[in-house]
């Protein structure tokens, strides 16, 4: 894979507070690295990226981020192997998302050499913050907000491209309960629940803690119009092993198409698993777990890659998952990050050397 080559400045920053992280002890996306990499859009085009010393950002009141919520991002992660050698997983994925997202959100596209040029150079001068710890890694929030001013309830004529690094632990330790919902909606046909889109988070965030209150940890969005069917896990795509079948929901209006969601497809068709591109009802999930058939169910995303689901609950009953001590979770989730890592080979073409 080749990029065209940018003459991006570097501003060095002053001091490094690498020597003061504990990358032995890490949580998720706390701790920043020295710097970060902004690209302005103005007068109807993109300028060129700039890395600086990260820093605050200084935004006029009337910034349109503010009243209109005109944001996307993107979760990347880079990897660091046995040779110190650092690698990339789709990253191209990565950067089409972010301009479909855009699209949907009527902000102007990033051309890809910006995006790949950009984290690049990044990464080049970053390096040494990337940890090797097991299940570590650095993890990569691409965004664009409207940084144009103005009451008027219409697209920004400014955006602010952004690059941060912040050096993170794995994302989830053990496995979570679920709350099948079927009151709110995460998003709806027509609606921007297949984009990156800021607030498509913050919209989850109150009905998710409500789950919390009854002592579930997330929750499983149903489908905006009858709640008859699952569609996601948190902010992850969902899967569910019926016997031996692998089950996820078709992408659409209302559900992200997942990078890590794709790469689990691939690998379980290349492990010979059978595997179910459906919709998936609630009473499927409810009536499996009744009689025993329902052996998995797992969210997929970049932070956690896979987090398997050890109960889930609908209308006060809660149902356990098995145990299994060869599940489909871990063997994709060691498949996808044995890549990731190169510490196998890579049939697909997925990773990327930087």
């Amino acid at each position: 894979m080749e990029t065209k080559t940018m003459n991006i400045k570097v501003e060095k920053a002053k001091t490094s507070k690498i020597d003061q992280v504990d990358f032995e002890n890490l949580s998720f996306g706390t701790v920043f690295t020295d710097h970060m990499l902004i690209c302005r859009y103005k007068k109807g085009s993109w300028k060129v990226p700039e890395i600086i010393p990260y820093q605050p950002l200084t935004l006029d009141p009337s910034a349109k981020i503010f009243h209109y919520g005109q944001s996307i991002f993107e979760g990347m992660k880079a990897y660091k192997d046995d040779n110190d050698d650092v690698w990339l997983f789709r990253p191209l994925d990565n950067c089409r998302r972010l301009n479909i997202s855009a699209k949907r959100m009527a902000i102007p596209e990033l051309p890809e050499e910006y995006f790949m040029d950009g984290l690049i150079a990044l990464l080049k001068l970053e390096k040494d913050w990337i940890p090797k710890t097991p299940g570590s890694s650095l993890y990569i929030r691409p965004f664009i907000f409207a940084s144009g001013t103005g009451f008027h309830a219409s697209p920004a004529d400014e955006y602010t491209f952004i690059i941060a690094f912040a050096p993170s632990g794995a994302y989830f330790s053990g496995k979570v309960k679920v709350l099948i919902e079927e009151k709110y909606s995460r998003s709806a046909n027509g609606g921007v629940g297949f984009a990156k889109a800021g607030g498509n988070y913050a919209g989850q965030f109150y009905p998710t803690q409500l789950a919390i209150e009854k002592g579930y940890n997330q929750v499983i969005w149903t489908d905006d119009n009858t709640h008859e069917f699952i569609e996601e896990a948190g902010a992850m795509n969902i899967f569910v092993r019926i016997n031996d079948t692998l089950i996820t929901a078709p992408t659409s209006d209302r559900i992200l198409d997942g990078i890590t969601r794709k790469s689990i497809l691939d690998i379980a068709k290349d492990e010979g698993i059978t595997v179910e591109v459906r919709k998936i009802t609630v009473s499927e999930i409810v009536e499996a777990a009744k009689d025993g058939s329902l052996k998995e169910m797992f969210g997929a995303g970049t932070a956690a890659v896979i987090s398997p689901i050890a109960a889930f609950g609908f209308r006060d009953v809660d149902y356990d998952l098995p145990q299994l001590s060869h599940s489909y979770a871990s063997l994709l989730k060691k498949r996808i990050t044995d890549i990731q890592y190169n510490r196998a080979e890579d049939k697909f073409g997925w990773r990327f050397k930087v």
